[in-house]
């Protein structure tokens, strides 16, 4: 059972310190947001009269956005404007995430679970009326693994026979695994049998792509003069740093079903920002990955408030929050070290005081329910328990932390990353007596230097979901050579598990190879450190009916739709 002590009960040392952290950098940021609260009053006094809301939808985004092409999308934001303009051979279903079909209308398998054969719709268009058809998919998924695109996630499609080689080395005398059947008909051959295949279907780097016009264009194809796609919504208005309008395409095949006409996208640069904007009624929802999150220094007040509350919903999110060890480097190469770490972490008072509630404590590392994933109410993994941390830190050498070196942890400049490591800090300090420096890098440096593993014992890492099966997240980040691996870990054991999970195409077979994977990285190697599983914690307004947050890729805004004013 997983130890969930009340905030009552917390070492008054940690709370009190992690307080006064949490106050003085509050006040720091309080000051920084002086200029947003003042284009919070000034927005309201020049708008006021203004209606409830329009018949269109206004979103935030955060920062400019560097592509509409699927082959090239990478960020959260690049997936949401893709779900809107293209839509791919399978989809989700949003209550259960159980894979259903798209633009494919069906599937089939043979017997060696590796060759994979699916039926398209007849009815989809490009925006210029012309069909889509299968030969489209297999001319992205060709272009999305030439090297010189240089496609951040070409390896999704890697399942697929000869996609790596093709991919990495160029190799043209290969023949790669996908082909046209006929017009409406596409076959995938695989380099192993792989039951997760049609989840992996639905990523955007297998998503048709409109050949003439990115063969005529180049990289101007997705500018609003020239692009085609074939969802739900067609881009109208693209102005850089500023916004972008789509609008409901009327040749969608199912174009009577979106309620919404326009979506307005406003790139919107802070979240407080944005929350003033909500509260202005010039945004009609915020938060999640994709719209700005909430800020974390309002939360309290968004819990209260009369309005704001009322407002306030909270989804799972398909992400996990933890912080790896570099076991490339001592004393974090000791297992009894990394076990002696993990078990002084109280993960609830993380939870509890630092992030102010809202998330899942997690003790393993993919996300419930995504298939693979083990419930925490089994107790798996290394559990907080101070007494045996010190234990494990004396058989290791250093009793009651003597001769103990400085640890060094690295994250990403943010807020939140830096209030947990503080938090860390301090917790290891009182239960365990050990130092550690933290250092903020940016994002570019910071993922070099977990790349090359050479200046820290333990960083900051969040993983999301691709696609609901534990392979995306034990083979993909931690198979010692086709993983991400940056733990820079070997571990026979657990790399046969995830292969061999990878490979069955029996699911209660795969299931237990998932497990013994999951407790080799979590509970009897202690590799990471899970902190909590995320939920998204958004801002609705009342009159945006049949919302729900999609926890993979896009959100599904033709399902959506907003309620019509009562004229008075």
């Amino acid at each position: 059972m997983i130890y969930q002590p009340p905030l009552l009960n917390f070492p008054l040392i940690i709370t009190v310190a992690i307080f006064s952290s949490l106050l003085f950098n509050g006040c720091e940021q309080g000051r920084s947001n002086a200029s947003l609260q003042a284009a919070k009053t000034q927005s309201t006094t020049a708008s006021s009269p203004k209606p409830t809301h329009t018949d269109y939808l206004r979103l935030p985004i955060a920062g400019d956005l560097s592509t509409l092409d699927p082959g090239l999308s990478w960020e959260v934001i690049h997936f949401e404007l893709v779900e809107q303009l293209f839509i791919g051979l399978t989809d989700f279903e949003p209550q259960t995430y159980q894979v259903i079909p798209e633009l494919a209308t069906e599937w089939q398998v043979d017997d060696s679970g590796s060759r994979y054969t699916f039926k398209l719709r007849q009815d989809v268009k490009w925006t210029d009326g012309q069909p889509v058809t299968a030969h489209d998919v297999v001319w992205a998924i060709r272009r999305n693994l030439t090297p010189e695109l240089d496609a951040p996630q070409a390896y999704t499609l890697y399942a697929i026979k000869n996609a790596e080689a093709i991919h990495k080395n160029g190799a043209k005398d290969l023949e790669l695994g996908v082909r046209a059947l006929d017009d409406y008909t596409v076959e995938f051959t695989l380099e192993y049998p792989a039951a997760y295949f049609p989840a992996l279907t639905s990523l955007w780097t297998y998503h048709p792509l409109p050949r003439k016009v990115i063969e005529q264009q180049g990289e101007n194809w997705t500018k609003p003069e020239h692009i085609q796609t074939n969802g739900p919504y067609k881009l109208q208005e693209w102005r850089q740093g500023q916004q972008l309008i789509l609008v409901k395409n009327a040749d969608f095949y199912e174009a009577s079903q979106v309620s919404i006409p326009e979506i307005h996208y406003h790139i919107v640069p802070e979240s407080s920002l944005a929350l003033a904007m909500y509260e202005n009624n010039e945004l009609d929802l915020i938060g999640g990955e994709t719209y700005l999150r909430l800020p974390q220094l309002e939360i309290p007040r968004i819990q209260t408030d009369s309005v704001l509350r009322k407002d306030r919903r909270i989804a799972p999110g398909f992400c996990t929050e933890w912080y790896g060890f570099n076991t490339r480097l001592p004393p974090v190469d000791n297992v009894l070290v990394r076990k002696a770490i993990a078990a002084a972490v109280d993960k609830q008072i993380i939870l509890d005081v630092v992030i102010g509630g809202g998330h899942t404590l997690a003790n393993t590392f993919t996300r419930p329910p995504i298939f693979g994933s083990i419930s925490p109410t089994e107790g798996m993994g290394t559990l907080f328990n101070p007494n045996q941390a010190k234990q494990w830190l004396a058989e290791a050498g250093y009793p009651k932390g003597q001769g103990f070196p400085t640890l060094t942890l690295i994250h990403p400049v943010s807020e939140t990353h830096e209030e947990i490591a503080k938090a860390l800090k301090t917790i290891l300090k009182y239960h365990l007596d050990i130092e550690i420096n933290v250092q903020a890098m940016e994002f570019d440096p910071y993922m070099d230097a977990v790349d090359e593993g050479k200046i820290h014992h333990l960083f900051r890492m969040g993983w999301c979901a691709d696609y609901p099966d534990a392979n995306n997240w034990l083979f993909e980040v931690f198979h010692p050579v086709k993983g991400i691996n940056w733990v820079g870990w070997q571990n026979p054991e657990f790399a046969e598990a995830v292969e061999l999970a990878q490979k069955h195409t029996d699911p209660v077979q795969r299931a237990k190879h998932y497990r013994q994977a999951e407790q080799i990285l979590n509970q009897d190697q202690t590799v990471i450190i899970p902190i909590y599983f995320s939920n998204s914690q958004y801002l609705v307004k009342p009159w945006i009916k049949n919302w729900y947050n999609m926890a993979l890729g896009g959100q599904h805004i033709r399902d959506w739709s907003i309620q019509p004013l009562v004229k008075e």
